[in-house]
């Protein structure tokens, strides 16, 4: 390995190849070896959507190495339990590159899921890394976040005029309710319906699933009558797949 490490994080958008700009597709092929991750059989469409993105747009000879994501422990302390699971992954990460790296080479390319800087944590786990390398050099390509795939679909803005958008997590807006002061939020990583929890009086949802690919499965209306169809569908949606991505906007009416 190079005394330098190079660690381009390539957003790739939502799992359309389409969705990959200019930039990323010149990062992967001027990679020396891209980490392909697999999530387990119950996500290998996930793996799937990977080597066909590499299959598509990789015009020269780069090798693509896949290799099995720690899981995290699903009881315990949620943030110890992420903490410890960042550290498996770096250490995986390190060990898949001393391993695999040719001899001289530097640049490494993982394809990240929408973009490294919204809700997802490899940032945080590419800085684990700065101790196993001389220097370590960290690239981010942006890609197409869940949140521009899903007001494209619906056609909509993001956000009402001179107003802001607050982002938050399922789990979040299940503990505490609908953020003080917010007129639109959006809601990522929410596996259990978190909108449930909710007064709907006055609010309105825009909801996907498996944005930009085959499958995008769409939902809107005022929440008190699109809720239950919304949870319907995505049972039936996870059953079907094994897995699910979905995110939603939700904006109060003013009163």
């Amino acid at each position: 390995m190079a005394d330098t490490l190079e660690l381009h994080l390539v957003g790739i958008g939502t799992g359309n190849p389409d969705h990959l700009t200019l930039a990323a597709i010149e990062a992967l092929n001027g990679a020396d070896l891209i980490l392909l991750p697999r999530k387990g059989e119950d996500k290998a469409d996930l793996a799937d959507l990977r080597r066909e993105i590499c299959a598509r747009v990789l015009r020269a000879d780069v090798q693509v190495l896949e290799f099995d994501l720690p899981v995290r422990a699903s009881d315990g302390d949620y943030l110890a339990a992420v903490a410890e699971w960042h550290d498996a992954i770096a250490a995986e990460w390190q060990r898949q590159i001393a391993c695999h790296l040719p001899e001289g080479a530097c640049r490494v390319a993982l394809l990240i899921w929408g973009d490294p800087s919204l809700y997802d944590s490899s940032l945080r786990i590419a800085a684990r890394l700065s101790s196993h390398a001389k220097t370590l050099q960290i690239k981010v390509v942006p890609g197409i976040t869940s949140m521009q795939a899903l007001t494209a679909a619906h056609a909509i803005p993001l956000n009402e005029l001179a107003e802001p958008v607050l982002i938050t997590t399922g789990r979040r807006l299940r503990e505490r309710g609908w953020p003080a002061d917010a007129a639109s939020v959006v809601v990522m990583l929410d596996g259990g319906c978190a909108f449930q929890a909710l007064d709907p009086d006055g609010v309105f949802v825009w909801w996907g699933a498996y944005l930009g690919m085959p499958q995008q499965a769409l939902v809107a209306g005022p929440l008190e009558l699109v809720a239950e169809e919304i949870a319907e569908q995505r049972a039936v949606l996870r059953d079907a797949h094994g897995w699910i991505m979905d995110v939603y906007l939700m904006r109060k009416s003013p009163t």
